[in-house]
């Protein structure tokens, strides 16, 4: 029985390489699932539990300007007028 010849010199011509390919698509979305699920609750969080919410209305009153907003509406009605030559 012949005893198969396992020496065999590598050929310099042409080397010889191994590419592994993996794929991590199923890693990727996972943590794109997560980092928008962190944003929503962070969103939830700091807007006070209710985001659309639109309750908060600002109202500022000014007290002892009744006489300066009356001047600055009758100087806009007389600029309106000029201007326009009603």
């Amino acid at each position: 029985m012949a005893t198969p010849d396992h020496n065999q010199t590598p050929n310099t011509q042409a080397p010889h390489t191994t590419v592994n390919k993996t794929s991590n698509t199923g890693t990727g979305i996972v943590i794109g699932v997560l980092v928008v699920l962190v944003l929503g609750f962070g969103f939830y969080y700091f807007s006070g539990g209710d985001p659309m919410d639109t309750s908060n209305d600002i109202n500022v009153t000014v007290e002892g300007a009744g006489d300066a907003v009356k001047g600055a509406a009758e100087s806009v009605e007389d600029a309106a007028e000029s201007a326009t030559g009603n």
